[in-house]
């Protein structure tokens, strides 16, 4: 098992380092060995949660189309432009809302400019707002009812009559507490802009850029409103159906299940935005969204296909020596979750992977989904396209990577978010 374990290891951090859809292919090789090398026989890959996460990008992508996220990063812009002094407090909430409606982190791409120049002209250290504005993307994730992560585990905890409501009452006021506790103790990091000596070096030097960022125009604001609100009316069906199962259509005695009702709602509303703005289908695939959500369905095929048949070829020898431990310590199972993330960087992706165990060792589902915020940890390590952007978007200098590569702009905020995520979590269920 120890070997099998290393090829699994090893594929995770090839494909990593890889890129793109360097972690999902590398998961097939991954799979090829633990199959032909070991002997292990594959489990059915996970298409349900594929097929979700296809159609839930297929709709944000054609509502990036329409402009609609151009929409929302206009209001945002406003919003902060209007309340400068309370910058570092607003733009997590803003990325954070951004990622809840959207379902995908990557649309944060859009306002991290504006916050680094708003933080700029305030004489507000933009390391402040930038750092937690980017682990808020990351904590939504897990909040959000459309995310690949939040679907996925839905989709493993379906068994246990647990529904989208029953996630989403724990996950989204943990997370939000998470953000806000972060937000508030990063309003203390660092120095005052006009005191810091890297700031007043680059102002010295003229280095410091004083163009106002250059926002995309939207160019039907009709279009671009009625996208969103289309987006936001199916997203809304969505956790109306999985809240209310008795609203689902009801076939020889069963119900329809929660993946395939989030697949046709989402489908629908990408249809109904293509055909209601008139925007072409090709320009769909060519906004930032699609490219970014094909390489999670990509990585989700490969990884959570290797991970599950190596979960279900050494079920006994996993179970047998740890059960007795996670048990008493369930906690030591977020830990587990919180490394694999930084491995896998991919929340659905460490969700698909590692929830099994989870479920075959006993531990409870809502103790799973009180853990759930354990899976944002790919924030350690400071090479995620968000924290690089955050990094280049800062043009005083005060966000970065220290010397010793752990001392970012972002450790603090996103260990402090994810931590108390999880506290929170775990005394919501004792509650709910």
């Amino acid at each position: 098992m120890l070997l099998q374990l290393l090829f699994v290891l090893v594929a995770i951090i090839v494909g990593a380092r890889l890129g793109g859809i360097g972690l999902g292919v590398m998961g097939g090789v991954g799979l090829a060995i633990l199959t032909f090398v070991f002997g292990l026989q594959p489990t059915a890959p996970p298409i349900d949660v594929m097929l979700m996460i296809v159609a839930v990008i297929s709709a944000a992508s054609c509502m990036q189309a329409a402009g609609g996220l151009d929409y929302m990063v206009k209001l945002a812009e406003r919003l902060l432009r209007r309340n400068p002094s309370q910058v570092t407090i607003l733009s997590p909430l803003v990325t954070y809302l951004f990622t809840f409606v959207a379902g995908t982190g990557h649309v944060a791409y859009s306002v991290l400019p504006v916050i680094a120049e708003v933080a700029t002209e305030t004489k507000i250290r933009p390391e402040r707002p930038l750092g937690i504005a980017v682990i808020a993307s990351q904590q939504a994730i897990t909040a959000s009812p459309i995310s690949a992560a939040t679907v996925a585990l839905l989709g493993l905890l379906t068994g246990f009559d647990i529904t989208l409501f029953d996630i989403l009452k724990i996950t989204i006021p943990a997370t939000l507490i998470g953000v806000l506790v972060g937000a508030f103790l990063s309003k203390k990091v660092g120095k005052e802009l006009l005191e810091d000596p890297e700031y007043l070096r680059r102002l010295e030097a003229g280095m410091i850029d004083t163009k106002h960022v250059e926002l995309n125009d939207v160019k039907n604001m009709f279009h671009a409103r009625i996208s969103v609100i289309i987006f936001i009316a199916a997203t809304l069906l969505i956790v109306l159906f999985g809240s209310i199962p008795a609203m689902r259509p009801v076939f020889n005695g069963t119900a329809l299940d929660m993946p395939a009702i989030i697949e046709i709602l989402m489908l629908c509303a990408a249809a109904v935005i293509l055909l209601i703005s008139r925007t072409d289908g090709i320009k769909a695939t060519q906004g930032s969204v699609f490219p970014a959500g094909m390489q999670a369905v990509i990585a989700i095929f490969g990884i959570a296909w290797m991970g599950d048949t190596f979960i279900n070829g050494n079920i006994t020898e996993l179970t047998g020596s740890i059960e007795g431990i996670v048990r008493q310590m369930p906690w030591l199972f977020g830990l587990a979750l919180f490394v694999m993330s930084i491995l896998l960087y991919s929340q659905a992706a460490t969700v698909r992977a590692i929830v099994p165990l989870g479920i075959a060792l006993g531990i409870s589902p809502m103790m799973l989904v009180a853990l759930f915020p354990a899976v944002n940890g790919y924030f350690f390590i400071p090479n995620y396209p968000t924290v690089v952007a955050a990094i280049n978007f800062d043009r005083t200098g005060t966000t970065g990577i220290g010397k010793w590569i752990l001392n970012h702009s972002f450790m603090m905020p996103g260990l402090v978010a994810t931590i108390v995520s999880i506290v929170v979590g775990l005394l919501l269920i004792q509650v709910f």
